[in-house]
């Protein structure tokens, strides 16, 4: 009100006074000095007496408990506040009045009666929506989340072994690593393991396949983008992997089928830590994110043809894990065999033991080209198809066909001209592996299957390491 008249023309102070004096909540003004210059006839009856007993009396001494002092000397308003009086909860908001940049008294208004009840049902709500979101919240942390460790690597050959002893020392480290091998020697499990293992396993782990994303979105996926930066970009602007990685890591599948401007961004962005959002016009964003890159494809071969930058090589070959292909540790295969199978008993609900003496044989004749992902697949079919809870012969017909075409591809000097401790070594190997596989990997019951000490079976065992 000014001069006795409204700042609004189409307002009048009847109206005014009717807004300030309902029914539903309680209303006090007080002036800069605390005085009271207005309180509702609901709030002065709820407080316990009336309008005149109240007004022009210093607000401290007529409700001892208020604060609407406290937002005078600050300026700050308070919303929401919990206010216990008369042995009631009420809702109250203290709002400051400004005039020329000044504070010149305080608005207080409490929800009482039915509206107060009205509150704690919103309160609910909003506490029913918090839980709610906390509970999305958690299970998208949960994807996000590693799923492996080093426990879920099958294999005792020693390329294995020092592998896992590898992994236990790199992850202490937030070192870029760079893990290769052919497709399907599980380099992916590797990398959980490191995350898994490491003082970033409560943080994400963001998994980014190179050459499932369109060349084009790359970046963006990476990085993000604001609003407006292109033609579809949601409202409001993405935030990217490397945002969602932050504190945690960020697994670079398939990094060798990247394009060169998008190596160059990479490169940037592990040299400067940060990254800058597709379209995004203020300072760049600090990234700590920990990278694992991985690939199957010759990455010094290809900087020869120039097709990868060998700056962005040398950024990621911090440290080097190179995951051997299956035909190189063929000792794995029955432990692979046995723990792909409880694997796929439980996806499949099937309930299939194990595969026969026979099928052991094939599985170490083959060199597994596609390997363990190979292996995974001939299993599946194989249990989805057989009829016993043992795996024989005819129930992989593809793989016996496919080991006779590889013995026919074979060059002569690998099947024909070998030295006679060659043939002895690889039909002593087989037979170790064969009974090892019979035996559930008992040492002692598979010594005394082979005809041979135990200490025997021992060295023999480390020589194939």
């Amino acid at each position: 009100m000014n001069n006795g008249k409204t700042t609004n023309p189409l307002i009048s102070n009847e109206f005014l006074a009717a807004v300030l004096d309902n029914p539903y909540e309680g209303v006090i003004i007080v002036d800069a000095g605390g005085i009271i210059r207005f309180i509702s006839r609901g709030y002065a009856e709820f407080l316990g007496g009336s309008p005149e007993e109240f007004l022009s009396r210093p607000v401290r001494e007529a409700v001892p408990q208020t604060r609407l002092p406290e937002v005078l000397e600050s300026g700050r308003p308070q919303y929401g506040d919990i206010w216990n009086i008369n042995g009631r909860q009420v809702a109250v908001t203290r709002l400051p009045i400004e005039k020329d940049g000044k504070i010149i008294g305080v608005l207080g208004r409490s929800m009482f009666r039915d509206e107060m009840t009205m509150a704690r049902d919103f309160a609910r709500k909003i506490k029913q929506l918090e839980s709610k979101l906390a509970g999305y919240r958690a299970e998208l942390d949960q994807e996000r989340r590693a799923k492996y460790n080093a426990t879920n690597i099958t294999g005792q050959s020693g390329q294995i072994i020092r592998l896992k002893q590898k992994v236990g020392k790199v992850a202490r480290t937030s070192s870029t690593v760079l893990i290769t091998g052919e497709s399907g020697t599980g380099k992916e499990l590797f990398a959980h393991a490191i995350h898994n293992a490491s003082p970033r396993r409560e943080r994400a782990f963001v998994r980014v396949n190179c050459t499932s994303i369109p060349t084009d979105l790359l970046e963006s996926e990476l990085f993000g983008y604001e609003e407006g930066a292109f033609t579809g970009a949601k409202r409001g602007g993405k935030v990217g992997k490397f945002e969602i990685a932050q504190g945690g890591t960020i697994f670079l599948d398939e990094i060798g089928d990247m394009n060169g401007p998008m190596q160059a961004k990479l490169l940037r962005v592990l040299q400067e830590k940060e990254i800058e959002r597709v379209g995004g016009t203020g300072p760049p964003v600090s990234v700590d994110v920990r990278v694992i890159a991985a690939t199957n494809r010759n990455l010094e071969e290809m900087i020869l043809a120039r097709q990868f930058r060998d700056d962005l090589y040398y950024r990621l070959n911090v440290v080097l894990l190179q995951v051997p292909p299956l035909r190189e540790r063929k000792e794995d295969i029955p432990d692979l065999t046995r723990h792909l199978l409880n694997k796929l008993n439980r996806r499949l609900g099937a309930a299939v033991t194990g595969v026969s003496g026979e099928v052991m044989q094939l599985f170490l004749q083959y060199d597994w080209p596609g390997n363990v992902r190979e292996l995974e697949n001939f299993l599946e079919q194989a249990a989805n198809l057989g009829e016993g809870e043992t795996l024989r012969q005819h129930d992989f017909p593809v793989l016996k066909k496919r080991l006779q075409r590889q013995l026919k591809c074979l060059p002569p000097d690998r099947y024909s001209i070998r030295s006679l401790q060659e043939v002895i070594e690889e039909a002593e190997k087989g037979a170790i592996l064969h009974a090892l596989a019979a035996t559930g990997h008992n040492k002692k019951e598979t010594a005394r299957l082979l005809g041979i000490h135990r200490s025997v079976l021992y060295r023999k065992l480390d020589r194939m390491r």
